[in-house]
């Protein structure tokens, strides 16, 4: 059995062909342009598999342009043809919707009639229904529907050639807005809900979490994760007897648009909104007898969907990057019924999941991949654009996420950590988007590597401008528990402070040539604040710092600056093993990374929290108090059962530990 693919490079493609390698035999052929070859090289490599093969051709032309000789020769072969080439952008122009949409849909149908193929699988959208009103089903199509853009006419326009035109048997699947990975979070573009992730983030930024917000009601929308449409498409197109279907990839239970966006604002940190007008009051009582057109909801759609209205938007959210045209569109006025799609998928354990349980995920991959506003920034670009930035820890977490916004400000960075295969995965990544980056595993415990480190970098580099000391280790036990783990104290030390000073001299001489260099080291609130059984690790932080403020003072002539991060605590993998911090609020490494951005832009001496300096003039003027006050949250935080060589148990004083956690945000306790 073979396949052939049409959209295999986008979003819904790539994990189609996902699906295909991984559960299915035979040949996968992938339309591909000539000038994309290369990209789609890589893709297959990505994949796997030697099953993949590209196939030269071009969606604006009739079938597609593949060569003659070669659908003569796979004529009767292949058994699905799936077309997912298309626009999936409500921003797009008239003529780009026509060529992509309508055109593109024609020309494959053309081709695979040539080719004989077993089945056409057509991958339209819910937009094909329009402004319907009420429930849509799956044996619905042209019910007299208004088409509000040239998107939703394509749609429809292209589903309608295949219904009307095929002459081979077909099938066609209409998405929701499809998102993210729900488990990775992976997402190629700006679309949909992320348009308003930029928002949230200022909103987080510069609110508090408990702030409420007010909100109004935008009706209901439907989002999906990628993983689940390609994984339903591939379910779906191998059912026998179900030529001549469409099927709902949507969630069966509409989402309040409102709803979901506060959903994304708990993902974020960000405050959520309260619509204290909604369909509660304007669907009841004396409001119920006015005609559905003329309710609140209506109006406003209509009015935010007129010409005049979107030019006026769209100077109005200019800054915020969303589109009038989104706004438009965020809610659906049909109710999309998919009980014939869950019928069929019955019994193969696949299912819309919650989007509560992966809109952190989904936020993450944005916040970290996804979101230009570092490259965007012109004091960022000024202070990293050609700088080379040797980043420890570069391998996940802060580190990660800082190599890749110093790349998008066009700084190069320079990759530093054992693992040199995560290393490399973290290069292509910024090779992929158009950066540059080099690749240094080192061992950063094991002193003469880093010496052999630093030799390397300054014989490769022409210049060092920044280190960042990422890397570290966390040890959180009581004293109690350490009596006889003395080697907890030397580890740490070792790589938090040895290393990190070792690294540093052995560049010192670099930027001294050069008279500029500027070192970030992430410490710790720690430091401020010497929360209980943080004995050791707070200690190594401590001894950088200490050691830092002294050289600096050594080095200040020669252009060599330091800034200290005291940073709080970070959802990153070193906590993972103190699971009471699964419930703890705190930062996320993108947020830790933008610190230490600002850290290489503004050159501060130190970077501290509110309640880090807090703690700090706590110590100083009511010590004796503050041990108390400490001492309390070391008997209310129990050890953890890693610390005790356990297996991890429940808590049983788990309320007072969030109260705790969450009046004291950011500490490690």
């Amino acid at each position: 059995m073979s396949y052939f693919v049409t959209g295999a490079t986008g979003f819904i493609g790539r994990h189609l062909v996902d699906e295909l390698v991984d559960h299915r035999e035979g040949t996968v052929y992938v339309l591909c342009r000539a000038g994309s070859l290369g990209r789609m090289e890589s893709l297959v490599q990505g994949w796997g598999a030697d099953r993949v093969v590209p196939v030269v051709g071009d969606l604006g032309v009739d079938g597609l342009g593949v060569d003659e000789a070669w659908v003569a020769e796979h004529a009767g072969e292949i058994e699905h043809f799936f077309h997912l080439a298309a626009i999936y952008d409500m921003t797009a122009d008239d003529e780009t919707n026509d060529v992509m949409n309508v055109g593109g849909t024609r020309h494959a149908l053309a081709l695979a009639h040539d080719l004989r193929v077993g089945c056409f699988h057509q991958v339209s959208s819910v937009a094909a229904a329009g402004d319907y009103q009420g429930r849509f089903d799956e044996t619905m199509f042209a019910e007299g529907q208004h088409l509000p853009s040239a998107y939703h006419r394509t749609k429809f326009e292209s589903e309608r050639i295949v219904r009307t035109e095929a002459e081979v048997p077909w099938r066609v699947y209409r998405p929701a807005i499809v998102v993210g990975h729900s488990e990775t979070g992976a997402m190629d573009k700006v679309d949909g809900p992320y348009y308003f992730f930029p928002v949230l983030k200022a909103l987080r930024d510069n609110l508090p979490a408990w702030l409420p917000l007010v909100g109004v009601d935008l009706g209901d929308t439907n989002v999906v994760p990628v993983d689940y449409v390609a994984k339903a498409m591939d379910h779906l197109a191998h059912l026998p007897g179900h030529d001549g279907e469409a099927f709902h990839l949507v969630n069966p239970d509409p989402q309040p648009t409102v709803d979901l966006v506060n959903t994304f604002c708990r993902a974020a940190g960000a405050p959520s909104f309260a619509t204290p007008v909604d369909r509660r009051l304007t669907a009841a009582g004396p409001l119920s007898l006015v005609p559905r057109r003329f309710r609140p909801l209506a109006l406003a759609t209509t009015l935010v969907g007129l010409g005049p209205v979107q030019a006026a938007l769209d100077l109005v959210l200019s800054r915020t990057g969303i589109p009038a045209e989104v706004l438009a569109h965020s809610s659906f006025t049909s109710v999309f019924d998919s009980r014939r799609t869950e019928k069929a998928l019955a019994g193969s354990g696949i299912a819309v999941p919650d989007v509560d349980g992966y809109a952190r995920t989904l936020w993450t991959y944005w916040e970290e991949h996804l979101d230009e506003s570092t490259g965007r920034d012109p004091k960022v670009r000024d202070a990293l654009k050609g700088k080379h930035v040797v980043i420890t820890g570069a391998s996940s977490g802060i580190g990660q996420v800082t190599a890749l916004k110093v790349a998008q400000a066009g700084g190069i960075p320079v990759l530093v950590a054992r693992g040199k295969d995560k290393l490399e995965e973290t290069r292509a990544t910024i090779e992929r988007r158009g950066g540059s980056a080099y690749v240094y595993p080192c061992d950063l415990s094991d002193l003469e590597a880093i010496d052999r480190l630093c030799e390397q970098v300054t014989a490769d580099l022409p210049s060092v401008d920044f280190v960042v000391n990422n890397a570290g280790r966390s040890i959180r036990r009581s004293l109690r528990l350490s009596h006889d783990r003395f080697h907890d104290f030397e580890r740490t030390m070792q790589l938090n402070y040895f290393g990190a000073v070792r690294l540093v001299m052995g560049l010192i001489p670099a930027m001294k040539k050069a008279r500029r260099g500027h070192v970030v080291n992430v410490s710790s609130i720690g430091v401020q604040t010497n929360p209980p059984r943080f004995s050791a690790y707070v200690a190594s932080k401590a001894a950088l710092d200490s050691w830092s403020n002294v050289v600096a003072s050594e080095l200040v002539g020669d252009g060599i600056t330091f800034t200290g991060i005291h940073m709080p605590l970070v959802r990153t993998p070193m906590i993972a093993p103190t699971k009471i911090y699964d419930k703890f609020p705190t930062i996320s490494p993108a947020q830790a990374a933008d610190l230490v951005i600002q850290a290489m832009v503004e050159r501060p001496h130190e970077i501290n929290t509110l309640l880090g300096n807090v703690g700090a003039v706590a110590h100083t003027l009511a010590p004796k108090a503050t041990f108390r006050l400490l001492n309390m949250a070391y008997h209310v935080f129990p050890d953890s059962a890693a610390a005790k060589g356990e297996a991890p148990t429940g808590g049983t004083r788990e309320s007072e530990q969030l109260l705790l956690a969450r009046a004291f945000k950011g500490i490690h306790w």
